[in-house]
Formats: C-alpha cells, sequence, structure tokens
C-alpha cells in the first residue's frame, strides 16, 4: 500500500516541479538569444561559461561560501559531461535540421526514465508511457512545423544522437551528486570544470578565442550566463532532490514550445498549424501527467502502488 507523503515532502516536490518548469521557459528563450549572435558558436560558449564562473564567484564572495577540493572532484565529471553536451549540441545545430536535431533530442526522457529506474528505483505507469509517447509526438510535430526548409546531415544527425546520451548521463549524475552536494556548490564546479574544457574545444576547433568585437554580443553572453546558466542551471540543479528524475525531464520536453512562443511574441516568426497543434499536444500530455502525479500522491509510479523510492 501505497504511503503517505510528507506535507513538507510534497510541498518541495510542488516547488521543484515549478522550478523545472521556470527552467524550461528561461531555455526556451536563449536559441531566440543565441540566434542573435555574430561570433563563432563554441567561442560563445567558452565565454558563456567563463561569464557564469564570474557570476558564480561573486555569489560565493558574497554568501561566505567556500568551494572545497573535495566538493570539486566530487562534480567534475558532471563538467565533463556537461561540455560534452553543449559542443554535441551546439554542432548538431549547426550542421543539421532544427527540425532533425530537436526529434533526435526529445529522445532524452526515454533514457533518463531507464536510468532513472536502474539508478533510483524510480517507476513509471504504463498509462503514463502512452502520455510520454504522445508528448514526443508533439514535439516532432512543433519541430517539423518550425524547420522551414530541410537541411539533413549525417554527420549532425549522429552528434544530436550522442547529445541524447551526454543529456541523459547529466541529468541522471546531476540527481545523483545532488544527494550529498548542494545546488550552488554542485553548479559552480560544474561550470569551472566545463569552462576550462570549452575553452580547450574551442580552441582545438579552429574557431578560437578572439573576443566578441560587438557591444551586444558581450550583452548576450551576460544574459545567457545569467538566465540560462546560473538561473536555470542552479534551479534544475535544486529540482534533482525533490522531483523524480523522469518527470523532470518530460516537463523540459516543453523548451520547443517556449522556444517558438518567444520567437512568435519577440521575433515576430510566424506559427504554423504543425506548431500550434503539436505544441498543445505537448502540453497538454505534460499536464496530464502532472495531475494523475498529484492525485496518487506524487511517488512517480501510477499503475501499481508501492512504497516511494527515495530521492537521488
Amino acid at each position: 500500500m501505497t504511503q503517505p507523503v510528507a506535507p513538507t515532502e510534497e510541498a518541495r516536490r510542488t516547488a521543484g516541479i515549478l522550478a523545472v518548469s521556470l527552467t524550461t521557459l528561461v531555455w526556451g528563450l536563449a536559441p531566440l538569444i543565441v540566434k542573435q549572435v555574430q561570433m563563432p558558436v563554441l567561442s560563445f560558449a567558452a565565454y558563456r561559461l567563463w561569464a557564469g564562473v564570474v557570476i558564480f564567484a561573486v555569489v560565493f564572495a558574497v554568501t561566505g561560501r567556500r568551494l572545497s577540493w573535495a566538493t570539486l572532484r566530487t562534480c567534475a565529471l558532471g563538467g565533463v559531461i556537461f561540455t560534452a553536451d553543449v559542443a554535441c549540441s551546439f554542432l548538431a545545430f549547426r550542421l543539421t535540421s532544427v527540425a532533425d536535431a530537436t526529434i533526435i533530442g526529445a529522445l532524452a526522457p526515454v533514457f533518463i526514465m531507464i536510468g532513472a529506474s536502474r539508478w533510483f528505483g524510480e517507476r513509471v505507469g504504463r498509462r503514463d508511457l502512452v502520455f510520454v509517447a504522445i508528448s514526443f509526438a508533439g514535439v516532432a510535430l512543433v519541430a517539423i512545423g518550425s524547420a522551414g526548409t530541410p537541411a539533413f546531415d549525417a554527420w549532425g544527425d549522429l552528434f544530436a544522437l550522442v547529445s541524447v546520451f551526454t543529456w541523459t548521463a547529466y541529468w541522471l549524475f546531476s540527481k545523483r551528486a545532488r544527494a550529498s552536494v548542494g545546488a550552488l556548490e554542485y553548479m559552480t564546479s560544474v561550470i569551472l570544470v566545463a569552462a576550462v574544457l570549452m575553452t580547450a574545444v574551442a580552441l582545438v576547433s579552429g574557431e578560437g578565442l578572439s573576443p566578441p568585437t560587438r557591444g551586444m554580443d558581450w550583452l548576450l553572453i551576460w544574459a545567457v550566463a545569467l538566465g540560462a546558466g546560473a538561473i536555470g542551471h542552479v534551479l534544475l540543479a535544486w529540482s534533482h532532490r525533490h522531483v523524480e528524475a523522469w518527470m523532470g525531464s518530460l516537463i523540459s520536453q516543453c523548451m520547443p514550445v517556449a522556444s517558438s512562443i518567444a520567437a512568435w511574441v519577440l521575433l515576430d516568426e510566424a506559427l504554423t498549424p504543425l506548431t500550434i497543434v503539436g505544441g498543445l499536444i505537448v502540453l497538454a500530455a505534460t499536464a496530464a501527467i502532472l495531475v494523475r502525479s498529484r492525485t496518487r500522491g506524487g511517488d512517480g509510479s501510477f499503475d501499481a502502488p508501492e512504497t516511494p523510492a527515495p530521492a537521488g
């Protein structure tokens, strides 16, 4: 028989879901910002990460926190995986169509569910798997409707596929690391390691580290570092302690919907019928799972009640 969830735990879980939702909205704005950047993307990523290091350093100085070598060693692998994911994602969007990259990336929650089941004992009900499949179909419609002219590239699709596994690994590693490390300490370690590695990647790729020549690019670097980087990733890292891995990853599937709506509002980009229908499907499927989760006590197992698995 399912054990009742303590009120404080349920409140934190609700806050965690809101944190993932806000992160998804913030991340949905990031592609619009990156589209305005004129400098090479890997160079932009390196500068963005170093700006993040500065932001976290200021936060640590103001709050009197200190980053220990033990914490850095514990979290360093997260920085390595995060660097690989950023590099693969950027290369995928550069080489192949947005539709291909988005649809392939939408497979990540499936692998996160598998990993969460093995690592954290999370279970997903059969009926909820149906909603997950419906959500994936909605993401595909959003991507196809927003794609414009197809630009298939085998290497681009390969990088998109690799990014599915790097993102899955990063999500699951982050959830496990957060069991013993604070959200700020974790993200500071990840961003520091990623900044060093992305600098090397930008140099090896031939893009170099020439500073931006436009003042607008500097503004966009800091906007992404503060919004999608500091605020978004810290909220996500905090939520890992309170929200099931599969649930959080499913909520993040709404990011293409947020991007499409933001592009329509801010850049006057048209919303095609496929984009609108796909977006409504994604939002409806996600809402259905959240409602089912609330009505069944938020234990992440809906079809076969049992004792909730401990949070990572």
